[in-house]
């Protein structure tokens, strides 16, 4: 089983539906800016726990 997950498009992604939901009104700025904080600490915490997966002893 292979897995494909790219944190960098699924952070790309995400910022894109924000930006949306802002501009489309269905946000605020003080929402937008408070979920762009939580996103930005979600993929801060992805790519901890996903680095050094790999690594061979």
């Amino acid at each position: 089983m292979t897995y494909n997950f790219d944190p960098d498009r699924w952070y790309e992604n995400e910022l894109n539906f924000l930006e949306f939901r802002h501009r489309s009104g269905e946000i605020t700025a003080p929402e937008f800016i408070l979920s762009l904080e939580e996103l930005d600490r979600r993929y801060k915490d992805m790519w901890n726990r996903l680095d050094g997966t790999y690594r061979l002893p």
